[in-house]
């Protein structure tokens, strides 16, 4: 029986996607620096235990926003909130490696480590789910894939694994194992639905929903973390993110609306976190 996802079709030009993603490419490089930066000075930070200790906790989605760049976060952040994906963060779950935490990890992580571990499962889950779409792609299991959603898949992969690198960094540099596979509860679901993907536009989707998880989880973290360099990284890669999801949306003919505030009600909790 053909489905309405069998029946999909790129709802926005090639050359439109391809600028999307090299615009999306073009902030990232931007805000490396910062995060990286960011990271480091979390790391130090968690590990003289001078979060613990009375440092000042931003407060709210006003000073998320701010720390990411302003108006332009802003808008970024806002644009990928009217998505509406079929897997939710409560159910969705990752691609690629197992959700089997290393026994040596178990019980590791506490307060803002917890969220920090938390960003890093779900950076390792997005890249997994991408990287499993063009294996499917690659053995035909999608139909016929539009060379520039392929290029989108693989930018947003590697963006999402320098992501995770810097948030694992934080946890090195604390003196905590970094987490190298997907240790959420809820990855057998993910998994299972990519299994049963049969078009790029059912990808997408799955794909969207994760995104939406990313990203609002990022504003999750600044009402959860005490450190303010914790919640300026956050807000360093939240518009990225966010990007991600908006393109998506765009491909998927969903056209994004801007929100004045981005929601959290798909927004992963650390309670997903097997370790």
């Amino acid at each position: 029986m053909t489905t309405a996802d069998d029946d999909w079709e790129l709802q926005i030009s090639e050359e439109q996607l391809a600028r999307m993603t090299r615009d999306m490419e073009t902030a990232h490089r931007e805000t490396l620096p910062a995060m990286r930066e960011g990271a480091v000075d979390l790391a130090e930070e968690i590990r003289t235990g001078a979060a613990e200790k009375g440092q000042p906790r931003s407060n709210g989605r006003r000073s998320f926003l701010l720390g990411a760049g302003g108006a332009a976060a802003a808008l970024a952040l806002a644009a990928c909130s009217s998505s509406n994906g079929t897997v939710s963060a409560s159910t969705s779950s990752s691609a690629g490696a197992g959700s089997t935490p290393s026994s040596s990890a178990a019980g590791t992580y506490t307060g803002d480590l917890k969220v920090v571990a938390l960003a890093v499962a779900l950076e390792n889950q997005a890249v997994g789910a991408y990287k499993a779409a063009l294996a499917a792609a690659k053995a035909g299991k999608l139909g016929t894939v539009p060379p520039a959603v392929a290029t989108f898949v693989t930018t947003a992969m590697a963006q999402h694994a320098d992501h995770a690198k810097a948030w694992n960094a934080v946890l090195t540099g604390a003196g905590k194992p970094a987490i190298t596979n997907v240790p959420l509860s809820n990855q057998p679901a993910t998994l299972q639905a990519l299994g049963k993907a049969t078009s790029v536009g059912a990808v997408a989707k799955l794909a969207l929903t994760l995104e939406d998880q990313a990203a609002q989880t990022y504003l999750f973290a600044t009402f959860n973390v005490k450190s303010a360099v914790g919640i300026q990284t956050a807000a360093t890669i939240a518009p990225v993110e966010a990007m991600h999801a908006a393109i998506l949306n765009y491909v998927l003919g969903q056209y994004p609306v801007p929100d004045d505030f981005l929601p959290t009600d798909k927004a992963a909790s650390p309670a997903l976190l097997t370790v």
